[in-house]
């Protein structure tokens, strides 16, 4: 079953490829209970295929980060980047796309936060095994206020759509 508006985000894990070392955070990969990372909070998640596949390099990613200032000004306190990628990589792929300290790359290496919302996609035939679907939401205090998943191409998970769903 995909997660619906007005459903609270499932009980699962994220990793993230920690930079800098701070109390409760080691450098490296840092594996997060997401029940605990949105208590209280307002979060701009979108999830996609893939790191440095094209139209995430090229659009989906790059829209979070251009339009970061605009998002928290509405009300946003994090922007989560979800992808079927290791903590590495998504690591990697944040320092090439210069998003650190904007947008939070969360992996989610064995498609378990994908699965548990209901939008994982089969990309076997393209090599690429379990995947995330292409989608946004705003999630706050752990309750889905808006969702955005695309049928095809990229369209509706945009960051531009979903500023535009915060008025």
């Amino acid at each position: 079953m995909t997660i619906q508006i007005g459903d609270r985000l499932p009980e699962s894990t994220l990793s993230e490829f920690i930079e800098t070392e701070t109390e409760g955070c080691s450098l490296g990969p840092n594996t997060f209970n997401t029940a605990d990372l949105v208590k209280g909070k307002t979060i701009a998640i979108f999830g996609l295929p893939g790191a440095y596949t094209p139209t995430c390099s090229a659009q989906h990613l790059p829209g979070y980060i251009q339009l970061a200032d605009q998002l928290k000004a509405k009300g946003v306190d994090e922007i989560w980047c979800v992808s079927v990628n290791d903590a590495f990589v998504m690591g990697a792929w944040g320092r090439d796309q210069k998003a650190t300290g904007i947008v939070r790359m969360m992996a989610d290496g064995n498609a378990a936060f994908s699965k548990a919302l209901g939008l994982d996609a089969d990309f076997s035939k393209h090599g690429m095994g379990t995947r995330s679907q292409r989608y946004s939401m705003l999630v706050v205090d752990g309750v889905v206020k808006q969702l955005n998943v695309e049928t095809a191409g990229f369209e509706v998970s945009s960051a531009e759509k979903l500023l535009e769903q915060l008025g």
